[in-house]
């Protein structure tokens, strides 16, 4: 017998309900902006964020700043400790070396560029405001430094333990890992510093919606066949 789904009859049929969620305000407006970037012409300074750097290279990056991360808080309690014990000894007084870390922060990484010291620098795509970050890349071409823009600044965080990062700069590697190195900084070239002209010229944004784009597509059918027709007599 076919169900009767009137009020107060047969129990309606699950249905996916996810298009009328009220959604919280932050992630309307994230949404919002998503689609906004895509139907607005983006400028080529801002449209270039868009192109990060491949998966497989981005792993050995990463794989590369793990072994670079500054030393913890309780790293860095022992080793004042145990200079400070050899200190009490009568010992002399030597400051540790310093490590090679990388460095990370728009000003420290900024100034790195500036003064040419910077091997390679890495840069969050998703910054915002993405102002703090916009004139970077420029700025290294400019210098000549190796640049590369990645996915997520959580994952460049990760690396010098914080929540987020805007960008990170090697300065100095191990002997045993520049080998490494410079194949990342060939990748990195290729990808970004030596294809300037293409990312200065190439515009972002300007995709309609499905409705606009059948809308467009029906008048150009229907032109299509009037000009069929026009032709055919």
């Amino acid at each position: 017998r076919p169900r009767n789904f009137g009020i107060g009859q047969d129990i309606q049929p699950k249905r996916d309900l996810s298009r009328f969620v009220r959604w919280p305000k932050y992630i309307r407006l994230q949404r919002q902006k998503t689609v906004l970037m895509r139907r607005l012409k983006v400028p080529p300074p801002i449209n270039q964020f868009t192109q990060a750097l491949d998966h497989q290279t981005a792993t050995q990056l990463f794989k590369l700043t793990d072994k670079y991360r500054p030393e913890t808080k309780q790293a860095k309690k022992q080793r004042l400790t145990k200079r400070a014990e050899e200190k009490a000894k009568g010992k002399d007084d030597r400051p540790t070396k310093r490590a090679a870390v990388i460095r990370s922060g728009v000003n420290t990484v900024t100034s790195l560029i500036e003064q040419k010291k910077a091997q390679l620098v890495i840069i969050a795509h998703d910054v915002d405001p993405l102002e703090l970050v916009l004139f970077m890349p420029a700025l290294c071409r400019k210098m000549g430094v190796p640049y590369c823009i990645v996915k997520g600044k959580a994952r460049l965080g990760r690396v010098v333990r914080r929540k987020t990062c805007t960008c990170l700069a090697f300065q100095g590697v191990n002997p045993e890992d520049r080998g490494q190195l410079n194949k990342l900084v060939e990748a990195v070239k290729t990808n970004f510093n030596d294809r300037a002209d293409e990312i200065r010229r190439h515009w972002g944004g300007g995709i309609m919606g499905n409705k606009s784009q059948a809308k467009v597509a029906k008048l150009e059918k229907a032109k299509a066949k009037e000009l069929a027709q026009k032709q055919a007599i």
